[in-house]
């Protein structure tokens, strides 16, 4: 379903955040008959809906939601309402169209547009690719679950988007290039379970992408995916794996036997980093760039690059210290990956978060055989502690909050130590967002410093 194809229709659009707000001014252009916003929260008496969005589409919340979603032709539905909402089925049930502000946007842009999505890594490896095909003559905006709302996107002759599971979802058309970066168990709940998980989250490569570029290094993503391969007849191209054309070994940076450039030319931590390095270079070797030719444009490119915010982000501390914000750590995997990028250095690990009954199995077996101590936090803190409990050389510590968590990891952290805030759970629960949550960090590192 394009755009156009909502003229004259009755449309609700349903969530009132920035995609929610992109929707209903991308929509009202293509004259439907009737343009109505839906909030079903209990705080959308607070939604400052006003001005031109008031006029374009009113806002239905309360008792008034579900009969406004009820009584429309097409639902746009916002990434943040869940998959499992019980109006969802109904709306389903009754024939209204379901779909989505990121579906409309791609049925009218996927021949111009690379898709990344993944577990994680997803936004840094967008970026990067954005980055680097700028570099190399290839200018493109850039958006989606990070940055800019799609249907908010300027035009432009390329796209690099970063997808999340909720996005993918609703899609009917894939990006001509389709990227995966991982595959692990997340947003579960809003999902329905693993199974459902995975299906939304491949759903990107279910409509023909012309070129499929994966981490091959990631085994359950090599398992899950070769289903959807099977019936779309695309072969991926795997990167970062041993026999992958692009690879990193023995710190340098490959493109099958011709040598890009030295590892550390990334500034980023950690082998996921290198991965997702090794799968923007296969993204851009497959859109025809000549990697080996312009490695010394790339090069600079990959110097000047710089990591996102909130992702193992150093702030410095007088006391020698290195604290380490990861705070878009949502998932014992996540987690795992951080812990790896440190390994070496005397290490206390901050977890614990919003508890949405993820498996920390994978954490205890990550661990069993490294020396750390662990700082459990409300509200999933204990829970974690409790799985890690009687590793022989992992020391765990229950904590009430984030500035005593910080506390004790001064006094527990051994000289030139790092205090990592890698939460392996989703970071609200106490906090508004990963923000605050952030910000609260590093104040608490200042607060303590004193």
């Amino acid at each position: 379903m394009r755009l156009a194809d909502l003229r004259g229709r009755s449309v609700a659009v349903w969530g009132t955040g920035r995609e929610g707000r992109a929707a209903v001014t991308a929509i009202a252009r293509h004259e439907p008959s009737r343009l109505i916003a839906v909030d079903d929260s209990a705080n959308y008496l607070s939604v400052d809906w006003s001005g031109e969005l008031a006029q374009l589409a009113p806002l239905a919340g309360g008792e008034h939601a579900q009969a406004a979603l009820l009584t429309a032709d097409v639902v746009v539905r916002s990434p943040g309402v869940p998959q499992t909402h019980p109006y969802l089925k109904e709306l389903r049930a009754r024939g209204i169209t379901v779909t989505g502000g990121s579906a409309l946007w791609m049925a009218e842009h996927a021949a111009r547009t690379v898709g990344v999505t993944g577990s994680k890594g997803k936004s840094t490896t967008s970026s990067l690719i954005s980055h680097l095909l700028a570099a190399v003559g290839q200018p493109n905006a850039y958006g989606g679950n990070i940055g800019i709302p799609l249907l908010d996107l300027p035009e432009a002759e390329l796209y690099v988007l970063e997808l999340s599971s909720y996005q993918c979802a609703d899609l009917t058309d894939s990006p001509r290039v389709a990227v995966v970066t991982s595959l692990f168990p997340e947003h579960l709940d809003a999902h329905g379970g693993e199974r459902e998980y995975y299906r939304d989250k491949l759903n990107i490569l279910q409509y023909g992408p012309e070129l499929i570029v994966v981490n091959g290094v990631d085994e359950r993503l090599r398992d899950e995916i070769r289903g959807v391969i099977d019936r779309s007849g695309f072969p991926p191209v795997p990167a970062a794996a041993d026999d992958s054309r692009f690879r990193v070994e023995d710190g340098t940076v490959f493109c099958s036997d011709d040598e890009l450039f030295p590892r550390e030319a990334l500034a980023l931590k950690g082998r996921h980093n290198e991965r997702n390095l090794c799968v923007a270079l296969a993204v851009l070797d497959g859109m025809g760039v000549d990697v080996v030719g312009q490695r010394a444009v790339i090069e600079e490119a990959v110097r000047s690059f710089r990591g996102l915010p909130h992702r193992l982000a150093e702030i410095e501390d007088p006391s020698g210290l290195t604290f380490v914000d990861d705070t878009l750590s949502t998932s014992p995997y996540s987690a795992m990956h951080a812990i790896e990028a440190y390994e070496g250095r005397p290490l206390t690990v901050l977890v614990g978060g919003t508890d949405r009954g993820l498996d920390y199995t994978p954490l205890r077996d990550f661990l069993a055989s490294r020396e750390l101590t662990v700082i459990g936090l409300p509200d999933s803190g204990p829970r974690i502690l409790a799985e890690l409990a009687g590793l022989p050389k992992v020391r765990t510590v229950a904590s009430e909050d984030l500035f005593d968590a910080v506390r004790l990891s001064r006094e527990l952290t051994p000289a030139g130590g790092v205090v990592l805030l890698s939460p392996a759970a989703p970071s609200y629960g106490r906090f508004r967002n990963f923000e605050h949550r952030s910000e609260a960090f590093a104040q608490a590192v200042r607060d303590t410093a004193k």
